[in-house]
């Protein structure tokens, strides 16, 4: 399998690094991480038994995708320099770092260094999700795809899309979270226990989550077949529609992505 260099030991490089151990993406000796905390490295490296424990200027040689997983406002420029003096020219850099254009990393790591642009999903330990992926021309995504489906789903992107994705998609577990805690605060509202209602939101979001990939249909159309003329659920959604909940939905998805566009430009 391929040797894979973690630049940045922080939560997002542990989930990434717990899918793809547990899918046999790729092997415990052959990950390698740095981190300004020596103590985090560590611990990582104890707790997922990661036995490769190079030094830094070793394990960038050997890597043939390094995944740099720093903040934006950490030294970029440094970790290039590192990546030009000690990788070799074909490695692979896998940027999660949000708001760095493939231009930028072109500018720090040259015009020929293969960069994929990934947006991943926090849904990394269930394999849904979709990650935003855009490749620069140099990459070679055929072997390096099985790594980036191991923590999710990929939605290879035009890179102009990517914000759009970010505000969307990856921001958009929240909206479900907040649904569901919502309607399961209205069981409780309407008198089912706290775990008889929280269990029948899961079960109604699972299915209709299913009936909608089995059947193709348009939401509207299953919303139809379960509500009768005068009968309860159209009566329900009168209520719901009359809260302006789709208009709310949309306006914080906007909302979501202008402030990605924000910070894309900082």
């Amino acid at each position: 399998m391929s040797q894979i260099h973690f630049i940045g030991a922080g939560q997002m490089t542990e989930a990434i690094i717990r899918a793809a151990l547990k899918r046999e993406a790729v092997n415990p000796d052959a990950i390698t991480l740095s981190d300004i905390d020596p103590e985090r490295v560590a611990t990582l490296n104890a707790r997922y038994g990661l036995s490769n424990t190079q030094a830094l200027p070793d394990a960038l040689a050997a890597a043939d995708y390094i995944v740099i997983g720093v903040r934006p406002q950490d030294d970029i420029p440094g970790v290039a320099q590192l990546i030009n003096q000690h990788a070799s020219p074909r490695a692979t850099v896998v940027s999660i770092i949000a708001g760095v254009t493939l231009a930028r990393l072109a500018l720090l790591l040259g015009e020929n260094r293969p960069v994929a642009r990934i947006i991943p999903n926090t849904l990394t330990d269930t394999g849904l999700g979709y990650s935003g992926v855009a490749f620069n021309a140099h990459v070679d995504s055929a072997p390096l795809m099985p790594f980036l489906e191991s923590f999710g789903k990929v939605m290879l992107l035009e890179e102009r899309l990517i914000d759009t994705f970010t505000g969307f998609a990856v921001a958009g577990v929240n909206y479900v979270y907040y649904f569901v805690e919502a309607l399961a605060d209205a069981g409780v509202l309407a008198g089912l226990t706290r775990a008889q209602s929280t269990q029948v939101v899961w079960e109604n979001l699972v299915g209709a989550v299913s009936m909608l990939k089995l059947t193709g249909c348009h939401p509207r159309q299953l919303m139809d077949i379960n509500n009768s003329p005068a009968g309860v659920g159209i009566n329900g959604l009168y209520e719901l529609n009359k809260s302006d909940f789709a208009a709310g939905l949309q306006s914080s998805v906007l909302a979501a992505v202008r402030r990605t566009t924000e910070l894309s430009g900082q």
